[in-house]
């Protein structure tokens, strides 16, 4: 299980890019993967349901590239960003040694360049550093990247999660509700909109039973 001091991994921290960086790059400034090296299961079982090879997919915040790497390794073309560089050189590593490229930018949400119409995917896992305010721009910006029929796959911890403390954040409007959600995504189509509880086990930081929710939303 997590710690108490692995649950405050989202906490708010300094506004801004360079506030972010630094207290990303302090998480990441490890040799072990904090959130693992296999990719998140909901990501996987959603890829492999909708995505094809050649699929063009953005990354939001890939972090050490375990969700990139994988998607490369199946044969997508994939961009992806993080706040931290520490994590970025690790992701860069990763992909490496995976024998697959992966266009990795050093940005957060607002810096990065949203390219409209771009993307077949845009995929977003624990993503939960957003405040209401980012997550409400995420969600505009996913929406105007993606191609028609393009796809947003988002997973989050849901506010049971504080009961389990086994990973993400403690404020609770950093938390997803189907409501919230649904609310976000009112411009896509929802495909798929489910709250389960589930033993994760992907690195130290998100280990244990856990409340998570899972999204797919079509352009």
């Amino acid at each position: 299980m997590a710690d108490s001091k692995n649950n405050q991994i989202h906490q708010d921290k300094p506004m801004g890019f360079s506030g972010a960086t630094r207290f990303w790059n302090e998480r990441f400034d490890k040799e072990e993967f904090i959130f693992g090296k296999e990719p998140n299961e909901y990501l996987v079982e959603k890829a492999n349901q909708y995505l094809k090879p050649k699929s063009k997919v953005l990354c939001i915040a890939d972090g050490e590239g375990r969700n990139g790497v994988w998607l490369a390794k199946q044969g997508m073309q994939v961009i992806g960003f993080d706040a931290s560089d520490i994590a970025l050189a690790k992701a860069r590593q990763f992909a490496k040694d995976n024998q697959v490229e992966v266009d990795y930018s050093f940005s957060d949400t607002d810096s990065f360049t949203w390219q409209a119409n771009t993307y077949d995917a845009v995929v977003g896992i624990f993503i939960q550093f957003a405040d209401p305010a980012m997550r409400e721009r995420i969600f505009k910006k996913s929406y105007a990247a993606l191609k028609p029929g393009g796809l947003f796959i988002l997973q989050g911890y849901t506010p049971k999660q504080l009961e389990y403390k086994t990973g993400g954040p403690s404020l609770i409007e950093h938390l997803y509700t189907e409501e919230l959600i649904r609310s976000l995504a009112k411009d896509f189509q929802i495909l798929e909109l489910v709250s389960y509880e589930k033993e994760l086990s992907e690195g130290p930081r998100h280990t244990g039973m856990s409340a998570i929710l899972g999204l797919v939303a079509k352009k």
